[in-house]
């Protein structure tokens, strides 16, 4: 039964989630928030929807951009390099992101008579995103079912995994992961220096996945 909506940003979790819950999925939306690789990462959300047949819709979340502060916003310059680790990546925090995006989604479920809301946070990015944590998606959980009169709940089924067990999952259901998109410097090419690109290339390698991002180091 196709009861939900996805917020996909065309990455490698939402993407598998897109792909492992198909099934289920009646419209995916994806939001330009003016970060340096949303222009990137919707294209691949767009491709991956066209090839299984699911609605996608874009939001402008413009306002994130002009007002909020973070390195995510402020070119590819400002995005530091190295380690996936909270004093390396505290920068690149977009304030209640998260948050932001569920409450959108959940209102965009209401409004078609949809029961789910789906997002891909996984246990990786706990130590840096507190609007990721498995705290923070329960609160908005109990949120949107307060706001919608339980006609709509908040599921994030990757919360306690890490994203090599998420890239694992994607392998068995075949995920193209070289159409999909990480790099925080929005590139044309991923960079391999930022900490989604090493993210991402540690996650493909111990998932035994072949890794077909193109690198510029």
């Amino acid at each position: 039964m196709k009861d939900a909506v996805i917020v996909l940003s065309g990455g490698m979790d939402s993407v598998t989630l897109l792909y492992e819950r198909a099934a289920e999925i009646a419209l995916a939306v994806t939001f330009d928030y003016g970060s340096n690789h949303n222009r990137r990462e919707e294209a691949c959300a767009k491709e991956h929807c066209r090839r299984l047949g699911i609605e996608q819709v874009t939001i402008p979340l413009g306002f994130i951009g002009q007002y909020f502060e973070s390195s995510l916003l402020a070119g590819a310059e400002a995005v530091p390099e190295g380690p996936y680790a909270a004093e390396n990546m505290q920068s690149t925090v977009v304030p209640f992101r998260n948050g932001i995006m569920l409450a959108v989604a959940a209102g965009l479920a209401e409004s078609r008579g949809l029961r789910k809301v789906l997002i891909a946070n996984h246990d990786g990015d706990h130590v840096v995103y507190p609007d990721c944590r498995e705290g923070f998606v329960a609160a908005m959980d109990r949120a949107v079912q307060e706001g919608t009169d339980g006609k709509v709940q908040v599921e994030a089924p990757y919360t306690r995994m890490s994203k090599a067990d998420i890239a694992r999952v994607g392998g068995r259901l075949g995920v193209d992961y070289a159409r999909t998109y990480s790099c925080y410097k929005g590139g044309e090419k991923h960079c391999g220096r930022c900490a989604t690109c090493l993210e991402r290339r540690e996650a493909l390698r111990e998932a035994g996945v072949e890794d077909g991002t193109e690198y510029e180091g």
